[in-house]
């Protein structure tokens, strides 16, 4: 089990806790935690009303299991497996359509840069480490030919891999959209102050010290070191990394794959994205992987969206609108 996060700051110790002012709503704060989507997950969030405040992280914990059963490669049972096992699915559920059609869009706007087609390349370099190897090149070109978001037809039926050997992960989106729909969750039943750990990152109102919440992004070659803290402002942040679920010893092949090259891309170690979605945020984080330090501004006003990338030779970078502290 793999993690991608950021260390978390400005979240409030217990002692925070008790240093809310007199004058203060009587907030109380409940901690979930929780296994699901090949990482760990959290819940923290306050109501004044601790019966309503339950019942909204336990209806937010249904909404990530629901991502998970629906999308979950760890699951043999899951629509996804099912889908890429069969090469269909006849009624998707609404969750697994919302979350391809986003994918399928990044792909488009992206040039495939983000593709949900990937995964047989991804089996190839995970059966290649077990080998103690990597993958050689004309594997790569010989798995390629079976990649192409273009080829993943959803209509109102169900869902169609149209060439043989196809297969999708969502491992890149997924986490994203269950921190979404935690939120959106939490939301109706009437919470107003939460932070959502579900792989990525989502936000409500303030953190239990009556401040604004805070994410300190780790240092992708040290992670006991925080980078930069940046505030959220509202906005949901991801981040995908090379170190966390690498292929080899130099980082350089891992988990974020290049349909166009077979191959990782070879610029950047870590990208963190901003943005109002934590699906969009966590799409995007493989886009600017694969384009590149050299692309990243102007693919940053072009998706209206922050952006906080590291070089693999150590130097790091922000857009203007992360307003670092």
């Amino acid at each position: 089990m793999q993690r991608r996060q950021f260390l978390s700051t400005g979240i409030g110790t217990a002692a925070g806790l008790m240093a809310l002012r007199a004058d203060a709503p009587r907030l109380q704060w409940r901690q979930r935690l929780l296994l699901g989507l090949g990482t760990t997950l959290s819940l923290r969030a306050a109501h004044e009303n601790a019966r309503q405040l339950e019942a909204g992280l336990d209806a937010a914990v249904a909404a990530i299991r629901r991502v998970e059963a629906s999308m979950s490669l760890f699951n043999d049972r899951s629509e996804l497996a099912t889908l890429n096992r069969q090469g269909y699915l006849d009624s998707p559920s609404p969750e697994l359509r919302t979350v391809l059609r986003t994918a399928l869009l990044v792909a488009q706007r992206s040039g495939g840069q983000f593709d949900p087609t990937v995964q047989p390349l991804w089996l190839l370099y995970a059966q290649a480490q077990r080998e103690g190897r990597l993958p050689s090149p004309g594997e790569r070109a010989q798995v390629r030919e079976r990649i192409g978001w273009q080829h993943v037809a959803m209509g109102d039926a169900g869902i169609a891999l149209q060439k043989p050997g196809m297969a999708l992960t969502l491992n890149g989106i997924a986490q994203g959209y269950a921190a979404d729909l935690a939120k959106q969750t939490l939301v109706q039943h009437g919470i107003a102050h939460a932070l959502i750990d579900a792989g990525e990152f989502a936000c409500l109102g303030q953190n239990p010290r009556q401040q604004p919440w805070i994410l300190g992004v780790e240092d992708p070659r040290n992670v006991e070191q925080v980078l930069a803290d940046v505030p959220m402002g509202g906005r949901s942040v991801a981040t995908s990394s090379d170190h966390r679920s690498a292929f080899s010893r130099d980082l350089m092949h891992h988990h974020i794959l290049d349909p166009a090259t077979g191959d990782s891309p070879p610029a950047l170690s870590s990208v963190t994205v901003l943005a109002r979605s934590t699906m969009l945020a966590d799409a995007l984080t493989k886009v600017m992987f694969i384009s590149g330090p050299d692309q990243i501004e102007a693919l940053a006003r072009e998706w209206q969206v922050d952006v906080l990338w590291v070089e693999k030779t150590g130097p790091w970078h922000a857009t203007s609108g992360i307003q670092l502290v």
